[in-house]
């Protein structure tokens, strides 16, 4: 039986996994991403045995970025200009490939997530244009149009929406090291923790970061609605899983559009139109593996 690898790499950690799907995960290996060195010799060692028997059919890598996803640029495949020290202009994708000698898929960790919900959750598979958005150590939104991840210049780079601030409701400048006060300086787990000097799973429900925070997700949601026009949301990250978030999100995204998205999916049907990931914690690296799929399909 041909098996496929999913990578999810993130800015913290890395999570492998090797099967054929949600209810098929043979190993699973999660480790802190460290220098590029390291981190990359622990996915490759992770995944040889199975390459090296034949069963590995292909791989999908879901990264962190920002990420060269231009298959005719030189650098296609590898991590650009993120602030994570070390891992500016790393090729990823290359290491990988050439070490495992297997097809690999490689895209944004949300555009994977984004695939991986349409992909392996049946009510979603005929919605498009579809969007997964992330919210945790980076902010970050992975579109789905006409069936295909929405490329140009580069991919979606939305958790840098420029979005009000309201300097006397909220004095903090933001922690973005290019912006500021972007969505992501605003709003992402870093930027809670900064703000108010503690993480944000240890805040209590009734403090008032929780309601700062669904304002800046729901005026960057607003503006998804009205650029991309999605029939599905879906919001995940370690921030929005705390409870009643979504909640709130709903309640200021009716506010803000205020009638004028004229559907009932909005105006009476928002619960099941902005719904967190139905595969909680994997959705990336789910989607990873169903990349891993494609490619192999493809090839």
């Amino acid at each position: 039986m041909k098996l496929f690898g999913g990578i999810e790499a993130g800015g913290t950690k890395f999570v492998c996994l090797v099967g054929n799907g949600p209810d098929q995960l043979v190993e699973e290996k999660r480790f802190p991403t460290t220098t590029p060195d390291e981190t990359i010799a622990q996915v490759v060692s992770f995944f040889s045995p199975y390459a090296n028997r034949g069963e590995l059919a292909a791989v999908g890598i879901a990264s962190f970025g920002p990420v060269d996803l231009n298959p005719s640029s030189k650098t296609y495949g590898y991590i650009t200009t993120t602030p994570k020290p070390g891992w500016a202009q790393v090729d990823l994708c290359g290491r990988i490939k050439n070490a495992l000698n297997v097809p690999v898929a490689f895209d944004t960790d949300v555009y994977a997530a984004a695939f991986g919900e349409q992909y392996w959750t049946p009510e979603n598979k005929s919605l498009d244009p579809f969007l997964y958005m992330t919210v945790g150590t980076g902010i970050g939104v992975g579109v789905i149009a006409n069936g295909s991840p929405l490329h140009g210049l580069v991919h979606p780079e939305t958790g840098h929406f420029a979005i009000p601030h309201d300097f006397q409701k909220d004095p903090f400048p933001g922690i973005c090291p290019y912006h500021g006060d972007c969505l992501e300086g605003l709003a992402s787990g870093p930027a809670i923790e900064k703000r108010w000097g503690q993480r944000a799973e240890t805040l209590p429900d009734t403090h008032p970061a929780w309601e700062l925070e669904a304002e800046y997700i729901a005026l960057a949601v607003v503006n998804l609605i009205y650029a991309y026009s999605p029939m599905r949301i879906v919001i995940g990250g370690g921030v929005p899983a705390h409870p009643g978030l979504h909640i709130s999100i709903h309640q200021q995204v009716r506010q803000l559009i205020n009638g004028y998205v004229n559907s009932p999916m909005v105006l009476e049907k928002i619960d099941s139109y902005i719904i967190p990931p139905t595969l909680g914690t994997r959705s990336g690296v789910l989607g990873a593996i169903a990349m891993a799929i494609n490619e192999h399909g493809n090839a």
